[in-house]
């Protein structure tokens, strides 16, 4: 299957939305003490600014939008740190009709050379401790922990 990343458009926000939702689904089946149900889980003018950032792409299979990658560029400063720019994912998903088929590389491929573009020093992402699955492939492609968020109820 041929996998075409591209800037997202005006006219997907509703595809995106119903991708986005798919991970809200999940998230509430996990962990239903923090995650609810909502209506809106991208809200419009949020995928608007992005669309302006040039910082939200599609994954487009056939013609189709198969997943979606939101990322945030941040610039790291502080005295006790290192001076860092990094590509933060935001989010990535994949309709689910579409798992399995590539879509996650060829995002982390659009990423990598993204980075060596801009010139930035890393790719950093959080990803839901129950999320499995995910976590595997997140490893499997390189990438390694580099903090643990831990809770107490």
């Amino acid at each position: 299957m041929k996998i075409h990343i591209r800037n997202a458009k005006p006219d997907e926000y509703h595809t995106v939305e119903t991708i986005m939702k798919q991970v809200q689904k999940m998230h509430i089946d996990w962990r239903p003490d923090i995650y609810k149900y909502s209506g809106t889980v991208l809200p419009l003018e949020v995928y608007e600014q992005a669309l302006k950032d040039e910082a939200f792409f599609v994954a487009e299979c056939a013609g189709t939008v198969a997943g979606i990658l939101f990322i945030v560029c941040r610039h790291i400063e502080s005295p006790s740190q290192v001076t860092r720019d990094i590509i933060f994912v935001d989010s990535m998903a994949v309709d689910e009709k579409y798992r399995g088929k590539g879509i996650g590389h060829a995002f982390f491929d659009f990423l990598k050379d993204l980075k060596c573009q801009k010139g930035y020093d890393g790719i950093e992402l959080q990803v839901n401790a129950q999320n499995t699955a995910a976590r595997k492939f997140y490893s499997d492609y390189g990438f390694t922990d580099k903090s643990v968020n831990m809770e107490l109820l």
